[in-house]
């Protein structure tokens, strides 16, 4: 990488994950701590309240994109953490859990992953772009494991609402990154120039067979991380670990697997063959589900050590693909309309949360874990069948 790639990964990674810290934070507590204000005794709400965030952000990825493809990158992340702290200072503030759930809902409203994910491919070569979208990935994945040791600590210090506000100070934090951290956007290649360059562009989004693949992609893996969470927990209390101490299995494997994908993904990437990376890393997510099937089908309780196995080979396969994918996408999408992209492509992963969450539960409700598990692999191997005959973009030097 050279200095100013380094520089815009570094601070865009920032962004990300100063963003998702605030978001994560509230994980572990949202649904015992919400329940305490007034109308929290309403379960169905207190879901709303948790998923709304999801729905609002699907809705707006792709206006946010379309707006960094015509306004600027920097002026439409700017715009989006406002909104994203505006919701988290709402939420801090909410007296009951209606005002909450009208927080939660503003909080996705500043759907900036489009645009952040354009800006950093803007400013990178495709050789280093998925070293690059890595550092993002990893970024998120290390304050996802991070928030399940910080979360429950901070809800006993300050409370549900003192998380929305260290959320809203997170947001304001990453304005700054965004103003005085980030390189400056480069004079695109191929601007956009007007409503035809749009229209030719959104006629490429929508038709092009490898950008469809990528969002199905990313659909099917948001789904499957969100559904999985529905009964991994319980295997790991059935494997001896009590709620409170899961960390100590996640935050190990999340560090593992971004070791193992630095030592799998960039070489191989590197030699040429990002393909075999991509459709290897689907079936390792394959191979997990079944893994977890059949821990649940076995008529023993799972030992820890092979549950943190699992967890390493999930992490590993998550963490390359949301790597991998993003960078596909922005190399695959013409310039002008590489925001719309990335757009599409963060609204399916949006929904992927949304389906997987809604979807899990009533799957563990009426079919158990072990219908859980299967479904989920049915999904990826249907994944696995429909990218087999990807191919991957050639390197463009500049």
């Amino acid at each position: 990488m050279t200095g100013t790639e380094r520089r815009a990964s570094s601070a865009l990674a920032a962004i990300f994950a100063l963003r998702m810290l605030g978001l994560f934070l509230v994980l572990p507590v949202f649904a015992l701590e919400a329940a305490r204000l007034p109308g929290g005794e309403d379960a169905a709400r207190v879901g709303l309240a948790m998923g709304l965030y999801g729905l609002t952000q699907a809705l707006l990825q792709i206006p946010f994109g379309v707006a960094s493809d015509r306004f600027g990158r920097k002026p439409t992340i700017v715009a989006g953490l406002l909104v994203f702290a505006l919701g988290s200072g709402v939420a801090a503030w909410a007296p009951d859990l209606t005002w909450l759930t009208v927080g939660r809902a503003l909080q996705g409203a500043g759907a900036i992953s489009a645009a952040v994910t354009a800006f950093l491919a803007d400013v990178t070569r495709d050789g280093v772009r998925t070293k690059a979208m890595a550092m993002v990935g990893g970024s998120i994945a290390l304050m996802f494991a991070l928030s399940l040791v910080l979360g429950p600590l901070l809800a006993d210090l300050i409370g549900l609402s003192g998380i929305f506000a260290l959320t809203a100070v997170l947001a304001l934090l990453g304005i700054a990154v965004v103003i005085w951290w980030a390189p400056p956007e480069p004079l695109g290649e191929d601007p956009f120039d007007g409503p035809e360059s749009a229209r030719l562009g959104w006629g490429l989004v929508l038709r092009h067979p490898g950008l469809l693949r990528l969002n199905l992609g990313v659909f099917v893996l948001h789904a499957v991380q969100l559904a999985m969470w529905m009964a991994v927990p319980a295997l790991l209390v059935s494997a001896g670990l009590d709620n409170p101490d899961h960390w100590r299995v996640y935050l190990p494997a999340v560090l593992l697997s971004l070791l193992l994908m630095g030592g799998l993904l960039f070489p191989l990437e590197r030699r040429g063959h990002l393909r075999v990376a991509f459709l290897a890393a689907i079936a390792l997510l394959l191979l997990v589900q079944l893994a977890l099937w059949w821990l649940v089908q076995a008529s023993a309780a799972p030992a820890l050590w092979t549950m943190g196995g699992v967890m390493v080979l999930f992490f590993t396969a998550f963490n390359m693909l949301e790597a991998s994918q993003p960078s596909l996408v922005s190399r695959l999408a013409p310039a002008h309309a590489r925001g719309a992209a990335l757009g599409v492509y963060n609204t399916l992963q949006s929904l992927g949360f949304f389906v997987g969450g809604a979807l899990g539960g009533w799957l563990v409700h009426a079919h158990g874990k072990g219908g859980l598990f299967l479904v989920c692999a049915a999904a990826v191997l249907v994944w696995l069948l429909v990218a087999w005959p990807m191919t991957a973009p050639s390197r463009r030097a500049a």
